[in-house]
């Protein structure tokens, strides 16, 4: 996906019209010409958006800068999601307007998202602050100050304003927030070459807490989860998750966690 990437349709009707005439007789009887009747090439009718989703209708009404919605059992983490057009303005502006310490969870300006999955940046990145009271993204640092708390709750509903999409971690790490750190994930939401979809995974899976046991490929839709680590600074604490496949389950990949979870258990 490109960004700032515009789909223009446009369309050019061109109607011939052909006249001809004859010229002979037979049988000394004149034969009228006729000309068939025009007939139209039948369109496609434009394939209408999703409709919005109740809880979009009612956070639009009260902020026309939501995007989604973002959950997390176990966790305080429930929240609108905004975007605009910088990454400034919501570390201290409300969901409301006003101004507010915490902030609110937003998308970064560049992520392009909507009501078709596969117009969406590939890894979409979203920042909290790491509220000492676990509000916004503060109750993610459990994830790091207990590592089996991913077994218990490894699944992240983020929801746009037309449909709810559910994804499994798969990594968290400590990185650095400075234009000279080894891992500029904050640039990377396009990863639409095999190259550099992998270069990030493999960044991930080099500072990775955890020994994941998914496999993630190229194709994948990644969400990305950015707070502050106050125990270092200017370093940062991420969640990084892939959205499930057609056909996968909560439930084997629940399974398949949890065995790996005892399989490097074993081997210690």
């Amino acid at each position: 996906m490109k960004k700032w990437y515009q789909s223009i349709i446009a369309g050019t009707l061109v109607l011939s019209i052909l006249t001809a005439t004859g010229c002979g007789e037979i049988n000394q009887t004149a034969i009228p010409m006729t000309t068939p009747p025009e007939t139209e090439e039948p369109t496609e009718a434009p394939t209408a958006a999703p409709e919005l989703t109740e809880r979009a209708k009612k956070l639009l009404e009260q902020n026309p800068d939501t995007v989604g919605y973002i959950t997390i059992d176990k966790t305080q983490v429930d929240n609108p999601v905004v975007q605009t057009v910088d990454n400034d303005y919501y570390l201290s502006t409300g969901f409301d307007g006003q101004e507010f310490r915490a902030g609110t969870v937003f998308m970064d300006y560049t992520d392009i998202i909507g009501p078709y999955p596969d117009e969406w940046s590939e890894n979409i990145v979203l920042y909290g602050h790491n509220m000492a009271d676990n509000t916004m993204f503060g109750s993610l640092r459990r994830y790091r100050q207990d590592l089996e708390f991913y077994q218990e709750s490894p699944f992240i509903t983020f929801s746009t304003n037309y449909a709810d999409y559910t994804y499994v971690i798969f990594g968290l790490i400590i990185t650095g927030g400075d234009p000279d750190s080894d891992f500029l994930y904050w640039t990377m939401e396009e990863l639409d070459d095999k190259k550099t979809f992998d270069s990030y995974v493999n960044s991930v899976e080099s500072k990775n807490m955890i020994d994941n046991p998914l496999d993630v490929s190229y194709g994948d839709s990644i969400l990305t989860l950015s707070t502050c680590y106050s125990d270092e600074d200017n370093s940062r604490f991420l969640v990084v998750a892939r959205r499930l496949r057609e056909n996968e389950d909560k439930k084997t990949l629940l399974a398949t966690i949890q065995k790996g979870a005892e399989d490097s258990a074993a081997q210690e």
